[in-house]
């Protein structure tokens, strides 16, 4: 089983006991002067003890002083940074892993205030059109100054012990810039032909090969498409041919490995991708570059979720290793669980982005780099082991939504008996009704997940069964937990807002009411509003969306946004911001237009409001007065997001 998958591979010099790749992602867990933490030495660890093959940590800048990506990332731009990548390689080969380092320089998508409020270096004074910095077009001598520092950061990491190198040349950062002719203007030997655009990297390939010499494994990350359709500029920036022209280039000039990816900050749903992007949608990019090179092995990523699907792809001969960043942030036994037949306990990433989200707003906030499902990430040395002290004790979960699941499953894992009580007949709660708009199938893998640790942990669900005071004390458990959700908010504020064709977002997402070739109005554009918007236009109604603030999708993540507009965008929606509802009356809609000060009256056969949720709060008075220790989590709490209640399941869980 998965033969291909667990079958061992070779990158250059360096051997792995399987084909199985932590591809790079940040994590904003470097101490900030941008020596290795002891959370990067255990994160990273966790997932070589997972079993991952090769781990490739975060990008690590090479130039202190106007490279850094950020407050709290790994730097090699010194030899004091040398001890904490010795430590780290030795906690990766502790568990017979491998570690390779990928190095970088920022560019024109790096921030000025976190390089000292200096212009960021670029091929061409550009600026990036996602992040707008103040860019200068780099010297000769820049150029050549930074190479060396490319080289030397290589030859640290090689003094460390590090088993490798990887060059980053993908996702529109320094060394893409030059490669790319949208972002490349120069008149010089470093701009114009594909021979001179690939120079700077050129140099850096060879330089880090003649210092580090043949038996230090270089690898070198490309983007070999940019998709700049997807943004209206077809045809522009480096395109697949091209990216297979360089990778063979890189073969010639001795490089042991190409990692393919794609996209830059201008096209990062290519990159990073959303949830509507299906396993395996750009796999064809490796099984192009892969065709050909001549000896070379080839890392490859695209949503890659199943290890079914991962063996399949080697199999076929379209990659040699199967990659994943995300994946391995969710699930750190990930490789092991596929090895040993525990494919079912798998903790799938759903690709919500909060692990972007929180990254991306991480030096403007107080939450680090997060994982939108898994609480340990990045937190090992916090949460290193459960205690293992329940005692049999029971525990009463009032609801089977991820918030009271999550807090079953740690409290089993801590040998507490809970018992689960659900009013509805399957696991899930809120997430049932999250899976159902377009493209938001992954959700239900977060379900199936907590079904198999149902069924592993022997957790006794009662299903529709509400929790009343007479069960629970007849239970007599040591404590109770309250996770019984949230529901729609409906304003009776709104004159009309209690008529017959007045709905909600759960009535849609839920399958209690059927709507086709009606006229809709769906009021409220958050995720959900806009989600139900596009159910309806799909299944064949005359959809409208409206929204009081200044845009649609106020709050809403943008690449998220961007997502599902693009889907939204194409079924002719017409949309409303500055919209005030201010009645409702049998269909007819009357808006405040908040830009003129005029009424604005629409006409629908049905009108769902989408105004939020608030928490269901029965019971938790009389529990709380009946029971001496009682926790309540999640929405029913605080309406929020999937991390906050699998999070609140979790953290009550682990500290009862």
């Amino acid at each position: 089983m998965l033969n291909h998958l667990f079958s061992s591979g070779k990158i250059g010099s360096m051997e792995t006991r399987n084909r199985i790749v932590m591809t790079a992602m940040g994590n904003y867990l470097a101490n900030p002067d941008g020596s290795v933490s002891d959370k990067d030495i255990a994160f990273y660890g966790a997932r070589a003890k997972g079993g991952v093959g090769v781990v490739i940590t975060e990008c690590a800048f090479v130039d202190g002083e106007r490279g850094r990506g950020n407050s709290h990332q790994i730097s090699v731009a010194n030899d004091q940074m040398i001890p904490g990548l010795k430590l780290l390689a030795e906690e990766i080969h502790r568990y017979d892993g491998k570690v390779v380092v990928q190095i970088y320089h920022p560019g024109r998508q790096g921030i000025s205030a976190v390089n000292g409020n200096l212009p960021m270096m670029a091929p061409s004074e550009i600026e990036c059109p996602t992040v707008h910095q103040p860019t200068k077009s780099m010297t000769k001598d820049e150029i050549s100054e930074l190479v060396e520092k490319f080289i030397h950061a290589a030859e640290r990491l090689k003094k460390a012990g590090i088993d490798g190198v990887e060059v980053h040349s993908a996702h529109g950062y320094l060394i893409h810039e030059f490669l790319s002719p949208r972002a490349n203007k120069r008149t010089d030997e470093y701009g114009g032909s594909l021979e001179n655009r690939m120079r700077f990297l050129e140099e850096i390939v060879t330089g880090i090969r003649a210092r580090c010499g043949k038996d230090f494994p270089l690898l070198v990350r490309l983007s070999v498409e940019e998709f700049t359709d997807t943004v209206g500029f077809p045809g522009d920036g480096l395109q697949l041919p091209e990216g297979v022209r360089i990778a063979k280039r890189l073969e010639e000039l001795g490089v042991d490995a190409i990692d393919v990816s794609s996209g830059t900050y201008e096209t990062m749903n290519t990159a990073w991708e959303p949830t509507s992007f299906e396993q395996g949608w750009k796999i064809h990019l490796s099984e192009a570059v892969k065709k050909e090179l001549n000896n070379i092995p080839v890392i490859g990523v695209a949503v890659i979720r199943d290890p079914e699907y991962a063996d399949q792809i080697i199999g076929e001969g379209k990659l040699d290793f199967v990659g994943s960043a995300r994946q391995h942030f969710a699930d750190a036994e990930w490789s092991n669980k596929a090895k040993e037949g525990r494919i079912n306990e798998i903790r799938k990433c759903i690709s919500c982005l909060h692990c972007m989200e929180t990254l991306m707003g991480a030096d403007r906030s107080s939450i680090p780099c997060q994982c939108g499902i898994n609480i340990e990430a990045g937190r090992e040395l916090e949460y290193s082991s459960l205690q293992k002290d329940g005692e049999g004790r029971t525990v009463a979960v009032i609801g089977a939504g991820p918030a009271g699941l999550e807090a079953a499953r740690i409290l089993a894992e801590r040998d507490y008996k809970p018992v689960v009580f659900e009013k509805g007949d399957r696991v899930g709660g809120q997430l049932e009704y999250a899976s159902k708009p377009p493209h938001k199938e992954k959700i239900n893998w977060l379900t199936d997940y907590f079904q198999a640790q149902v069924e592993k942990l022997g957790i006794e669900v009662r299903f529709n069964t509400p929790a009343t005071l007479v069960e629970l004390k007849t239970l007599n458990p040591y404590a109770v937990f309250i996770a019984q959700g949230s529901s729609p908010v409906i304003p009776r504020s709104i004159p009309g807002a209690d008529g017959e064709e007045i709905l909600t977002p759960v009535d849609i997402l839920s399958g209690k009411i059927k709507l086709k070739d009606m006229k809709v109005g769906v009021i409220g554009s958050g995720m959900t509003g806009i989600e139900v918007a596009h159910l309806l236009a799909e299944e064949g109604n005359d959809v409208s969306l409206f929204e009081m603030e200044d845009n649609i999708g106020p709050g809403i993540y943008f690449q998220s946004l961007i997502d599902v507009m693009s889907h939204l965008g194409p079924l002719g929606v017409p949309m409303y911001p500055k919209h005030k509802l201010m009645s409702l009356d049998q269909g007819k809609a009357s808006f405040e237009d908040l830009e003129t000060g005029e009424t604005k009256e629409f006409m629908f056969d049905y009108v769902v409001l989408s105004l939020g949720t608030k928490s269901n709060t029965e019971l938790i008075e009389e529990i709380q007065s009946n029971f001496e220790t009682v926790r309540v989590l999640g929405d029913a709490a605080k309406p929020g997001r999937i991390r906050d209640a699998v999070e609140a399941g979790y953290l009550n869980a682990y500290a009862l």
